[in-house]
């Protein structure tokens, strides 16, 4: 396994060519704390092109976290329309109301706090950490994660081996420069699918494990932070969930139109079984009259 050293600023001097595309995103021109947790939220399984158009919207409705934390839950999931799993907008409340309540309304700037924060995993800490604060922390992503497989490992990467990986390789003084250009690299050239192998600065210098040895079989299949393909999402209970919440954002559902609503008018237990796991995630309540409604 490849230390890594030598990969380093043959990435970053790649990322000076191409970053100027990437810094169009709306959220690469702040290092405000809770802007940054707001766009990490919308990222986790948002593709950036739905996500770009909608985040400047966000962060002028919810400026700081006392002002999301202010506003009512249903009133955050309803402004998350088109953005995906709704749970992730009573997370980002949650997360808000622990920063007002814990932290004085101001993103803590410790691992251990920001881990605290509902919603919050491992990398959106550690992104928060390195491009808000310029902490010295290493994020692991999907695209990072293939690249640490791929060009320094050679073969598929547990968690605590990637983590170590990454960390070993952040620059000192350049944390947020350093993971936004491994991200981008792993997004633009070290691509899950038809990498661009031919043009890759990492393949020219010689400084791709994968590439060096030969080996047919991807190590990045399998590896630590690379997501698996998602399943079908027409007629999944993903399709219903966001067709119930959707319906909700309107009016009030009523019980007994619930499973037509989700597109399943044949299967009200898969409705049930559905509209019981948004009760459980706070997405929905229900009402008195039985019909559910966001919060």
């Amino acid at each position: 396994m490849r230390s890594g050293d030598g990969i380093v600023p043959v990435v970053l001097a790649w990322w000076e060519d191409a970053r100027a595309s990437r810094d169009a995103l709306p959220w690469r021109g702040t290092r405000d704390p809770w802007e940054i947790l707001l766009a990490e939220t919308m990222l986790a399984q948002t593709p950036v092109g739905r996500a770009a158009p909608r985040y400047r919207e966000l962060v002028a409705r919810y400026p700081t976290a006392a002002a999301c934390a202010e506003a009512p839950v249903g009133d955050v999931i309803r402004s998350w329309s088109g953005l995906g799993y709704n749970r992730r907008a009573v997370l980002l409340h949650a997360a808000a109301r622990m920063i007002v309540v814990r932290h004085e309304g101001s993103v803590p700037e410790r691992l251990e706090e920001l881990l605290a924060l509902p919603g919050v995993g491992p990398y959106t800490a550690r992104a928060v950490l390195a491009t808000a604060f310029g902490i010295e922390a290493a994020v692991v992503d999907t695209n990072v994660g293939r690249v640490l497989a791929r060009a320094l490992s050679g073969a598929p990467l547990g968690g605590a081996e990637a983590q170590r990986l990454a960390d070993a390789l952040v620059p000192r003084g350049l944390a947020r420069e350093w993971n936004l250009a491994l991200m981008d690299f792993g997004s633009l050239v070290c691509r899950s699918t038809r990498p661009e192998c031919d043009a890759c600065p990492v393949r020219a210098a010689r400084l791709c494990t994968w590439r060096e040895h030969g080996a047919d079989a991807d190590p990045s299949r399998g590896s630590a932070g690379v997501t698996a393909r998602q399943s079908r999402f027409a007629g999944s209970d993903r399709q219903g969930r966001g067709r119930i919440v959707e319906a909700a954002r309107r009016a009030p559902v009523a019980a007994d139109e619930v499973a037509v609503v989700a597109g399943w008018p044949d299967d009200s237990e898969r409705a049930g079984r559905v509209v019981s796991a948004l009760l459980a995630d706070g997405v929905l309540v229900a009402r008195e009259d039985g019909s559910l409604a966001l919060p």
